[in-house]
């Protein structure tokens, strides 16, 4: 059975658990890092030596890194689906799973970091306001995209659309400042009636809270 290491709340996890759900994989995800710990045990460090979520155990086949994880998941059990099989196709969508986990997510976790995580008394309202404007430069290249196709890859879902899809549901419920991006919205409500999204993706994360 797969074996997926990693924290519910934890947004690169999110991203794994809500291909492994769309797919229907058979699976058992474990508990670690955050408040469980557990990323610096010689076990874990043995299957992942930077001590980072998640890690996939694939009946023995040891993937980490969230995005070679979807690549490898969808490549093996969706080619041509969630994977697309022609060259070109699967490079727009590495492009964009790229871009996401670069550009998109330094304004997202930015903001989330710096603000919701951290306590008020030690937030630098400077970065805030600074990661505040990435993420309205990034978005706005989402909404451009968005304006003539209901998803990044085209007409259907695909592993392209993974990472930056999996960042709407924090960037929607944070009390911050926001554009108005209707296509990025209507493309946020479309996944929310996934069911494997709303399980996974938009999981609740008070818990995470001033905890810096």
């Amino acid at each position: 059975m797969l074996k997926i290491y990693g924290r519910a709340t934890s947004y690169n996890v999110q991203k794994v658990m809500w291909l492994v759900a769309e797919l229907g994989l058979p699976h058992q995800r474990i508990d670690v890092g955050g408040k469980f710990g557990g990323l610096d045990t010689p076990e874990f460090l043995a299957m992942n030596p930077n001590g980072k979520i998640p890690v996939i155990d694939d009946g023995g086949v040891i993937v980490w890194e969230s995005n070679a994880i979807v690549r490898y998941l969808a490549a093996k059990y969706s080619l041509g689906q969630w994977c697309p099989a022609d060259a070109g196709q699967r490079a727009q969508a590495d492009q964009w799973m790229t871009w996401a986990s670069g550009e998109l997510h330094a304004g997202v976790i930015g903001v989330f970091w710096n603000f919701f995580r951290t306590k008020e008394a030690n937030r630098d309202w400077a970065l805030i306001r600074t990661c505040e404007q990435k993420c309205v430069t990034e978005y706005a290249l989402l909404e451009r995209r968005l304006t003539s196709q209901p998803h990044l890859s085209g007409d259907h879902l695909t592993m392209g659309d993974i990472p930056a899809a999996g960042t709407l549901y924090r960037y929607f419920t944070m009390d911050i400042q926001r554009p108005n991006l209707p296509n990025v919205e209507a493309w946020y409500q479309r996944l929310s009636q996934r069911p494997a999204y709303r399980e996974h993706v938009m999981v609740p994360y008070a818990e995470l809270k001033d905890t810096l």
